[in-house]
């Protein structure tokens, strides 16, 4: 397997990484409760998040940023570098428990999971992300990671691709999709994003305007990063350490991410952890004209939650 060689630039302009991070002004109006208080960001990527709720609990309130992707830990650093109340640590947010512990960082007032991939991926044909760029079929957050998109595509049996492109793609035609993936690797291997996007347009009808690869491409990176696995595991394993009155709020860009958020703050709630704040149960989006600034915000929903 090739390694994953990250260009940590310490010389390129933020604004050349920088993305506009989505339902701003509703995660400060409901995560932060307490300026005074202890608030992590699970999902640092570039810092947007965290840089406004820095802003909001200095100079008392501290803040704890994680990310396992060091390339988006050096930029968020270097954005941050300003706020003394702020420290980064590289961690996957399945092992939020240790990270807190590690860094004596409890009790919380308040965690936000931001579960989008930041325009840092998508924008660097060399992370593998984009079908319209041309890059490796890496899609890794961390180079720590042993799978990769290459391994799945040329390498596992049929079934089990058919079964990750429905199960995380949401894809009707998966079981053609990946009937044609293993014909067509058998003649030649996939050698790129653009190889294998080409691929599926022949391959499907254009329904809509999403293009052909759209799911596949977004269930090959769930899958890679194991998303959905980390995603229950770093809910589950935050709660303890929030505090009285604490909040956790989560913003997802899949409709299989926020069922499970859905249903976990369902479980919090019937089990007398946690309530529902403002919104009750329904999860808030965001609004026409943030959509309008910024097309990658379309599909955002946030649920947010009140220990007990």
């Amino acid at each position: 397997m090739v390694p994953l060689v990250l260009d940590l630039d310490h010389t390129a302009p933020m604004s050349d990484y920088e993305h506009q991070p989505v339902l701003l002004a509703e995660v400060l109006d409901l995560l932060i409760t307490d300026p005074g208080g202890l608030y992590l960001d699970a999902t640092l990527g570039l810092g947007g998040h965290s840089e406004a709720i820095l802003r909001a609990i200095s100079p008392k309130g501290r803040l704890l940023g994680l990310d396992m992707d060091p390339e988006s830990l050096h930029l968020a650093t270097r954005r941050l570098h300003e706020f003394e109340n702020f420290k980064a640590a590289r961690s996957n947010f399945r092992d939020v428990a240790r990270a807190l512990e590690e860094n004596r960082f409890f009790p919380l007032a308040g965690a936000l999971f931001d579960l989008g991939v930041s325009s840092l991926h998508f924008d660097k044909p060399e992370r593998g992300f984009s079908f319209s760029k041309e890059g490796p079929l890496d899609m890794r957050l961390s180079p720590d990671n042993p799978l990769t998109a290459d391994a799945i595509v040329n390498r596992w049996p049929e079934e089990q691709i058919a079964l990750l492109i429905r199960e995380y793609g949401e894809e009707p035609a998966a079981r053609k999709i990946a009937r044609g993936i293993c014909q067509r690797r058998e003649k030649q291997p996939f050698k790129s994003t653009t190889d294998l996007g080409a691929y599926l347009e022949k391959l499907l009808p254009r329904i809509g305007k999403s293009h052909q690869a759209t799911k596949t491409f977004m269930a090959l990176r769930i899958a890679v990063n194991a998303e959905l696995e980390n995603l229950t595991r770093g809910m589950e394993s935050v709660l303890p350490y929030l505090g009285h009155g604490a909040r956790l709020a989560v913003i997802t860009f899949h409709s299989i991410e926020d069922r499970i958020v859905k249903t976990m703050f369902a479980s919090f709630v019937n089990d007398g952890v946690c309530r529902y704040v403002e919104g009750g149960q329904g999860a808030i989006k965001p609004s026409a004209e943030e959509v309008e600034r910024n097309a990658r915000a379309r599909s955002a929903k946030l649920r947010v939650v009140e220990k007990q």
